[in-house]
């Protein structure tokens, strides 16, 4: 929506010294209460003033009387409800039923229809859209499991992720939507309009009905809305030109707040989830921190501006609000700001000071203890939290460097914006909206099973440059800045194939059927001004599938590729025959091109401004002309080139065509002037009334009228004034309306008309100076503001019918005043004729004449005179009754007769003639000479009238040839409609005939589809929930074993009680806190590593019973065993009997879920096999149905020379056993049996010298034969000589081996048996290492223990001295000295035992160095011991307490705390 900026442009704050206007003075104050009525005002604020407060106020009062400060709502955040009753009932707010619903049928906005078009309002409806405005922020919510919900232009559209099916919501604006937002619960979701005075609609889900309507939050649009973490209030947003913040109690439909958010665009606003009462807004260079405060008039809106210091200026997308009331945004350059107290604490970075991302952060996501970013730069990564909650900086960068804990970088060429995570429990999916034109499903587990991301849909980028649908089949294509074509299926509802460039497109074009009969070849026009012919792989097999084939990929190839512009190509267009294909750009230029099966170039011409539009004149036109619309508003019309006159020399210029030009003028101001004036006469005959029914009712009553009365004082205000738009209003689009005459569609100031505008006859000033107005206009409603940008025509067969019997009267209508007009002149002709001597005379031509069935509408016509012939005629009938008539006539033929008779010029005799020659006998000389000069005169008047008649009779036997070609090609164009029309029916009865079986045969697939997805969704559910339970089971069973080693390393070195205690540990107890579940499932679904564990714990208890000295009970703590280790161990064992169970239950719901798993499995493949046999069948089913559709008879018109079927020179009577073919097919074929003609004497040739060569190879064969005889008897004398005997030589060799073969595995052998027993040294070290490793830990941990008790007891020593002295009086102060000594002393104790101490650290950190690992990195740790008091710990208390790290950094034993 546009607005006029001088009308309900608001003030706004004032700010010095930012000349960007991007950052404003910041700073909490208080100001007065701010309460802007509902229409669009707002107030004005001086420079470095802070909107800071504002009040609530009812919107069903009289909001413009409404007090300022007297009607507010006292309300805390996050307060009781009592005192929300209270106020509300104080103030007579109208609280709304929970069950109130409105009509949706009733609001939803419906298309505008002129009132006398006499257009259905449902003439059109949505079938489907695969559009999604993928730039909009916040533009995917998930309302639940399977239900994205977006917003594509006027419709909200929610779309099943699974099935793909949608379902569509319309606005009840009509202006379209701002913003969507889905409730916290998911039962809501609110959808933000666009328009004037636009509401916000609150719909329930999954009814889609219409609970709730909030009114009056905005001007023009809603940028963001968002509710609180309760689901009870709704903030919202607006955009320019007032930018409101609202905060809403939308079950009642109430305005809590109200407040100015910002002066320039506000992209975000939301609740804090952990702070009720404090919102965030951030926007075009700020962020805004806002806090719910009661004050003594009531609730108020406190802002805070955010102040980047020393931080660059920076728009803000995304933030997200942390527990402790800090805020992290992103910025521009794809770092993180960390703010607290409205002031940057730090800005965050990567290490090396590499930025976090690659372009703006976009949305920020708090997830289990893990902070995601997500980029404008496809990837998303997870940071440590604690770690930026903390993070600070420690020198004046203002930097803290950080690397993130995980990342998943989608794509290249993808632009994340915003994600919602799936609502399922303990699911890692999400779903992520691609700015580039996608829906991605991701998998943020981060684990080494995450799945690869998935597209689910893909879409445009941006706005459709250039649409076109086929005139053959259902396919559209279409094409746009994001440098893709696609081509969609609008039956099927599915897109078929995308094609990528390394430019943008521009426009497209669908080749008419006449260049392309099959409908497979799209022109595209690209940014950098290459057109390129791509050509639609089958497309007519996808045609007679189309909306049931399920296989067949479409595939789009390039034919050929040219470069005639130097800037974007705007308008692609066929000429009325398909011979020439002209192109336009935004460098003025158009090209032509010759159509065939290689494109060649013609030549350009160069136009006044950038093209817009290219409409070739139809076939109505008697001249074939392009008309060119540029977008400065000029018109050019170019007569199409002869491609064979073009002789190109150095340049593809054109130089000579014929061309006409308009240049627009506005008329706009005069338009609104007429109106104007008329509306002020209108409105002065209307007062001019009333006043003379006031005076005559005065009259009546006997009143005298006053003079005042009676005077009348007319106060003329000035007209608008006469406006030119300077630059000119851009041209949208035009078309032909008559040759010589268009229809202009304008935007900018002169939008709102459709222009009827005619090139002027006047075409020699210049372009730049000449303004030619339109003729007459036409007003087109709701236009002014969205300007017509296309118009198309579809002309029906009984259009073009009317068009040609209009014609054809036209015709008649002149040939009727031609016969009028050579009637006069053949009597003028006559009267010449007379008056000159008869060989002067020239023979008159024939004159045509009207036959009776030319003029049907004059028979019924008749005059005074010919009624009362019909009269006498009748009278005369009527007395000669019973005689009969000559010729047998009626009466009407008889009366005809004599009117035509009447009609006929009179002759003059030859008598009269004679007369006249014996009057000139008798001339003087002066007479014969003026006869001489009037005999001229007559002969030349003769000539004159001849050519003239000759002339006119010319024209009309030219047009009248013209119309018959017209006539005769348009009789071929309907006999080829009729017969295709005979044909489509054929075709619809054996498809009809086909409907049952085949729509059941589809019902059938369709169920074996969705059956097979709904399985397929099942098992990856199940697959995915059983993924769940195999972590969670090897998380508990990692849980167990550290438990057990914690245990081990309680139990310390040499400790007495360790078999009792290890008995304790592992002894199976009854759980008395949960029920006993059914035994026998238990013991079928214990797994084998479980009962491995219980008999490996009972074989433990076993021996450590019979080691035991004697039977203790192991429900009390022994003597001299410490009794903290006992209760640490009872509390141990808990833990390890509540982790057993929770394996059990796990286990068997793993058990259960792989057994679902099973039989889904199972279910999966007996219905692939039922999809298989449906497809089968489907498939034998649609080619039955082709044959049958083969089979119809195909009426083809064919022309003589098309022909080429003779027998003995003459084609046959005869042209059954005749085959219609291409051309093109039939060159083919012709010089196929040429290339096979080629490939025969070539094979013949190869044929012969393979005979020659096996003759050779026989021969050659034969001396090898004979060569290896020779050779065998030899290799048999040889063997006799060197064994006796005639061997096996085969055998021979394979007994005998290969010698390096054998040597080589002997070598190996030692090597392996050498390297094994490395192997095994090295292990036996490595265990040697692990044990040295656990002694010294164990050394480490007692002496831990040492000096711990050593620093227990100096802290006792100290408590004890500081008593004794607190107690000693002045009879104690002899011995003060002695008391000093042995304080002195205790000192030297204790300090020497912290160099002790210090030394026994070093011998850690030492043996921390040389590597080992004592424990699992996942063992829990050991419940800290108490400590001592001491003053000495109080320096350092983590010191103690802080984990040792030993090799590879894995906690020891002893890391949590000494006793």
């Amino acid at each position: 929506m546009k607005m006029d900026s001088s009308e309900k442009q608001p003030a706004e704050d004032n700010f010095q010294g930012d000349p960007t206007g991007k950052q404003k003075a910041s700073g909490e104050t208080e100001s007065s209460n701010v309460q802007p009525p509902p229409e669009n005002n707002t107030t004005s604020q001086s420079a470095g003033a802070q909107e800071a407060h504002t009040q609530a106020e009812d919107p069903s009062q009289d909001k413009a009387q409404a007090p300022a400060a007297s009607e507010q709502v006292q309300q805390q955040p996050g307060g009781s409800s009592d005192v929300v009753e209270e106020e509300e009932e104080r103030m007579g707010m109208k609280k709304l039923s929970e069950d109130m619903y409105y009509n949706y049928d009733e609001l939803y906005s419906r298309p505008v229809i002129t009132a006398d078009s006499e257009i259905p309002e449902n003439l059109l409806h949505l079938t489907h859209s695969f559009g999604y405005d993928c730039g909009r922020r916040a533009n995917l919510q998930l309302l639940d499991e399977r239900t994205l919900a977006f917003v594509a232009g006027n419709q909200l559209i929610f779309l099943d992720v699974r099935t793909k099916e949608q379902r569509y919501l319309r606005s009840c604006s009509g202006g379209g939507i701002g913003t969507i937002m889905a409730h916290p619960s998911n039962r809501y979701f609110a959808v933000a309009e666009k328009g004037d005075q636009p509401n916000i609609v609150i719909y329930e889900y999954p009814s889609l009905r219409l609970y709730r309507i909030l009114r009056g939050g905005t001007g023009q649009a809603y940028s963001f809305v968002d509710f609180n973490h309760e689901g009870t209030l709704l903030a919202s947003v607006g955009s320019a030109p007032d930018y409101m913040l609202t905060l809403w109690e939308w079950r009642h439909e109430q305005v809590m707040l109200r407040c100015k958010a910002f002066s320039q665009d506000v992209y975000r606003v939301t609740f804090s989830p952990d702070n009720p009462g404090q919102l965030t807004t951030s926007g075009s260079g700020h962020i805004k921190f806002w806090k719910m405060a009661s004050t003594f008039t009531g609730l108020k809106l406190q802002g805070l501006l955010g102040r980047f210091g020393k931080t660059a200026l920076t728009d803000i997308e995304g933030y997200v609000e942390l527990p402790d009331g800090k805020v992290v945004s992103g910025s521009e350059w794809g770092n993180m700001l960390l703010w607290d107290g409205g002031l940057i604490k730090v800005e965050i970075c990567r290490k090396g000071g590499r930025t976090c991302h690659a372009g703006t952060i976009q949305q920020f996501a708090l997830d289990e203890g893990e902070l995601m970013t997500i980029g404008s730069d496809g990837a998303i990564r997870g940071w440590d939290f604690e770690s930026i909650d903390t993070a600070d900086c420690n020198d004046d960068s203002g930097l803290f460097e950080i690397e993130p804990m995980n990342e998943m970088v989608i794509g290249r060429n993808v632009s994340l914006s915003s994600m919602v995570k799936s609502c399922l429990p303990d699911s890692f999916i999400w779903f992520a909206q691609d700015s580039n034109g996608g829906i991605w499903k991701l998998d943020l587990s981060f684990s080494n099973i995450t799945q690869d991301p998935e597209c689910l849909f893909s879409f445009h980028a941006g706005v459709i440059q250039g649409m076109d649908v086929s005139s053959t089949s259902h396919l559209m294509a279409t094409t746009t800045l994001d440098r893709s074509v696609r081509i969609f299926d609008f039956l099927a509802k599915k897109e078929l194939t995308t094609s990528r460039y390394k430019q943008g497109g521009t426009t497209l074009t669908w080749a008419p059927r006449l260049v392309n009969p099959s409908g497979g070849l799209v022109v595209v026009g690209f940014e950098d001004g290459v057109v390129r012919l791509l050509e639609l792989y089958n497309p007519q097999s996808l045609r007679v599938v189309a909306g049931r084939s399920r296989y067949g990929d479409a595939e789009l190839r390039l034919k050929q590729a040219f470069k005639p512009h130097n800037a974007a190509v705007t308008a692609i267009a066929y000429e009325r025959n398909g011979e020439i294909l002209a192109t336009g750009s935004m460098d003025c230029t158009v090209f032509f091109f010759t159509v065939g099966d290689r494109y060649d170039p013609i030549g350009f011409v160069t136009v006044p401004g950038p093209v817009q539009g290219l409409e070739w004149s139809p076939q109505s036109h008697g001249k074939n002309t392009l008309l060119v619309l540029c977008r400065s508003g000029h018109v050019v019309e170019v007569q199409s080139p002869d491609p064979e006159a073009q002789n190109h020399g150095t340049t593809y210029q054109i130089s000579g065509l014929p061309t006409r030009n308009f240049t627009f003028s506005s008329i706009k101001s005069h338009i609104k002037r007429e109106e104007e004036i008329a509306r002020r006469q209108a409105l002065k005959e209307k007062k001019q009334k009333e006043r003379e029914a006031q005076l005559k009712k005065a009259k009546e009553e006997g009143l005298e009228p006053t003079e005042e009365e009676l005077q009348e004082v007319e106060e003329e205000e000035e007209l608008p004034p006469l406006y030119t738009p300077d630059p000119p209003s851009p041209l949208c689009c035009g078309f032909y309306s008559l040759p010589g005459a268009f229809w202009l569609s304008m935007g900018g100031y002169d939008s709102g008309f459709l222009y009827h505008c005619k090139f002027s006859e006047q075409q020699g000033e210049d372009l730049l100076q000449r303004r030619d107005e339109p003729f007459t206009f036409l007003p087109v409603q709701n236009t002014d503001e969205d300007p017509i940008c296309t118009i198309t025509f579809s002309v029906s067969i009984h259009e073009r019918k009317t068009q040609m019997n209009s014609c054809i009267m036209a015709l008649r209508d002149t040939k009727v005043s031609l016969v009028s007009r050579l009637r006069s002149q053949a009597q003028q002709l006559q009267a010449v004729q007379e008056r000159l001597a008869p060989h002067f005379c020239s023979p008159a031509p024939t004159l045509p004449s009207l036959l009776p069935e030319e003029t049907p509408e004059t028979k019924l016509r008749y005059t005074r005179t010919t009624l009362q012939r019909y009269g006498a005629l009748r009278a005369q009938r009527a007395c000669t009754r019973g005689q009969e008539l000559e010729g047998g006539q009626t009466l009407l033929e008889q009366l005809e007769a004599e009117i035509e008779k009447q009609e006929e010029t009179p002759c003059h005799t030859p008598a009269d003639r004679r007369e006249r020659e014996v009057e000139e006998s008798g001339v003087t000389e002066l007479e014969e000479e003026m006869r001489e000069v009037e005999e001229i005169r007559l002969l030349y008047e003769e000539e004159s009238l001849l050519e003239q008649m000759s002339s006119s009779m010319w024209q009309f036997d030219a047009e009248l040839c013209l119309l018959r070609h017209e006539k005769l090609w348009l009789d071929i164009q309907m006999k080829l409609a009729d017969l295709r029309h005979v044909t489509l029916f054929q075709e619809l009865l054996l498809l009809k005939e086909f409907e049952k079986r085949e729509n059941s045969l589809q019902e059938r697939l369709n169920a074996c589809v969705e059956e097979e997805e709904d399985l397929r969704s099942k098992l990856e559910e199940c697959k995915q929930a059983l993924e769940l339970k195999r972590r969670d089971i090897s998380k508990l069973q990692e849980r167990e074993r550290a438990i057990a080693a914690t245990f081990q390393a309680s139990l310390g070195e040499n400790n007495k009680f360790a078999d009792f205690l290890t008995r304790v540990f592992k002894k199976k107890i009854k759980r008395v806190k949960k029920k006993e579940k059914a035994r026998d499932d238990e013991e079928q679904e214990d797994s084998d590593e479980d009962s491995d564990e219980e008999s490996d714990w009972d074989e433990d208890e076993d021996d450590s019973g019979s080691e035991s000295g004697g039977p203790l009970d192991d429900s009390v703590c022994p003597p001299n065993c410490n009794s903290e280790l006992f209760e640490n161990t009872v509390q141990l064992r808990e833990r390890r009997l509540d982790l057993e169970e929770l394996l059990v239950e796990e286990k068997k719901t793993a058990d259960n879920l792989r057994k679902e798993c099973d039989s889904l499995v199972k279910k999966e493949k007996v219905v692939h096999g039922s999809l298989k046999a449906a497809e089968g069948d489907l498939e034998l089913f649609n080619r039955e149905k082709q044959q049958k559709l083969n089979e119809l008879d195909v009426v083809v018109p064919l022309r003589l020379h098309q022909i080429e079927f003779v027998s003995n020179g003459v084609v046959p009577c005869s042209l059954a056993p005749a085959l219609v073919l291409n051309t093109v097919a039939l060159g083919g074929l012709q010089e196929r049996i040429k290339e096979l003609q080629v490939e025969k004497s070539e094979q013949r040739d190869l044929y012969r010298q393979a005979r020659q060569q096996h003759v050779q190879l026989i021969h050659d064969r034969k001396d090898m034969e004979a060569k290896i005889q020779s050779l065998e008897a030899r290799c048999e004398q040889l063997m006799l000589m060197k064994f006796g005997k005639l061997v096996d030589l085969e055998a021979l060799q394979t007994l005998s081996g290969n010698r390096n073969l054998e040597e080589m595995r002997q070598d190996s052998r030692v090597r392996e048996a050498a390297y094994t027993q490395e192997v095994r040294q090295w292990e036996v070290k490595v265990t040697e290492a692990r044990h040295a490793v656990t002694e010294v830990t164990r050394h480490h941990t007692e002496r831990l223990l040492s000096m711990n008790s050593l620093l227990s007891q100096k802290k006792e020593m100290e408590d004890k001295l500081n008593t004794r002295q607190s107690r000693m009086g002045t009879q104690f102060q002899g011995r003060r000295h002695a008391e000093e000594d042995e304080r002195r002393r205790l000192y030297q104790l204790v300090q020497s035992q912290a160099q002790e101490a210090n030394a026994l650290r070093q011998e850690i950190n030492i043996l921390s160095r040389k590597g080992g690992h004592i424990l699992p990195p996942s063992q829990a740790p050991l419940p800290p011991l108490p400590k001592a008091p001491s003053r000495s710990t109080r320096t350092n208390p983590e010191r103690l307490n802080r984990p040792f790290k030993l090799g590879g950094g894995h906690p020891s034993t002893s890391s949590q705390g000494v006793e």
